[in-house]
């Protein structure tokens, strides 16, 4: 059984406001004047949706200058190194910060400064995917396309946040993201079934499923995916987390892997649930039984389902498959 930090891994379902150490939080908060609550000052605690917005919340509330955001970026990339990754998209929110700011680009531009910091140090290459709420106005939506077509280090925009609202008013949005060659990756069949998936790729035009796991609501859906090879971006400690699996054994994860959908595995909000992407294959592995072969199997499926250089593709499978001849 090789170890799992060495393996090499792309990340592709992550999101930047929930890597945020806590030890970083608790220092930039009480720097920025923002009360910590009691219940918090040890750490996270994770119990559910109830939390996950409060926590959520608490982050956006620490972060106000340049270098709160330069240091989350440049740590991630230091946290995301030491689990053995090499190639990451890290969603961030960059629209609702600025406009919380009141300067659209400092966040955006910061967290860039951060991450080159973090590829010059920790060899890590990064690149970034905006996210827009569905909760959120079409207006702040085309406003996060145009802060991604003005950075080459976007490489990607999509819908996240509540599933029960429809992605429908986002269309155009997305078709000008594709016209501008920036590709389009949504949250679907998380919390919602086929219906979100199949708005998704169809006038959502995204190229990856955010999570994905309903898909099993539905065969004929199944088979599309299937068909059209669209990578979902399997995020299970998380699902578990946030209440859409019982338990981690009863995650879809294997009856995903034996419809032959391509699956890669992520953590989604790993500080908070305290799983980073090592420990998300040790788990998987812990608990399907799956083997050394499998897991490369989860890795190359990443690397091949990103929206990294062919070089950086190359070289991702000639290091997993060094790991497996270890």
């Amino acid at each position: 059984m090789r170890d799992l930090l060495l393996l090499p891994k792309a990340h592709l379902h992550v999101h930047l406001e929930s890597t945020v150490r806590w030890t970083t939080l608790h220092e930039i908060g009480t720097a920025n004047g923002v009360e910590i609550p009691g219940h918090l000052r040890d750490g996270y605690v994770f119990g559910g949706f109830a939390d996950f917005f409060a926590q959520n919340e608490l982050v956006r509330n620490c972060l106000l200058t340049p270098d709160d955001f330069r240091r989350i970026a440049y740590e991630y990339c230091a946290d995301e190194a030491a689990q053995g990754t090499r190639y990451a998209e890290l969603s961030f929110t960059a629209a609702a910060h600025g406009e919380r700011l009141g300067d659209l680009s400092m966040p955006l531009a910061a967290v860039i400064e951060g991450l080159d910091q973090g590829r010059a140090d920790f060899g890590i290459e990064v690149r970034l995917l905006l996210d827009h709420s569905r909760r959120r106005s079409v207006e702040r939506a085309w406003r996060t396309l145009d802060l991604a077509k003005r950075y080459e280090e976007v490489v990607a925009v999509g819908l996240a946040g509540d599933e029960a609202f429809a992605g429908d008013p986002f269309t155009e949005v997305f078709a000008a993201a594709r016209d501008a060659g920036l590709h389009v990756v949504h949250h679907a069949g998380e919390a919602e079934g086929a219906a979100s998936i199949r708005q998704a790729i169809t006038a959502g035009r995204t190229e990856r499923l955010g999570h994905g796991v309903r898909v099993l609501d539905d065969p004929d859906l199944v088979a599309e995916v299937r068909d059209r090879g669209i990578p979902l971006e399997v995020c299970p400690s998380s699902n578990v987390a946030l209440g859409f699996a019982p338990s981690l054994a009863e995650h879809a994860l294997p009856r995903l892997r034996e419809a032959g959908l391509k699956i890669t595995i992520n953590t989604d909000i790993p500080v908070m649930i305290g799983t980073p992407l090592a420990g998300e294959y040790a788990r998987v592995r812990d608990t399907f039984g799956y083997d050394d072969d499998v897991l490369a199997g989860f890795a190359r499926a990443g690397a091949d389902a990103s929206f990294a250089p062919d070089a950086t593709k190359t070289r991702l499978h000639a290091e997993i498959d060094a790991w497996l001849e270890r």
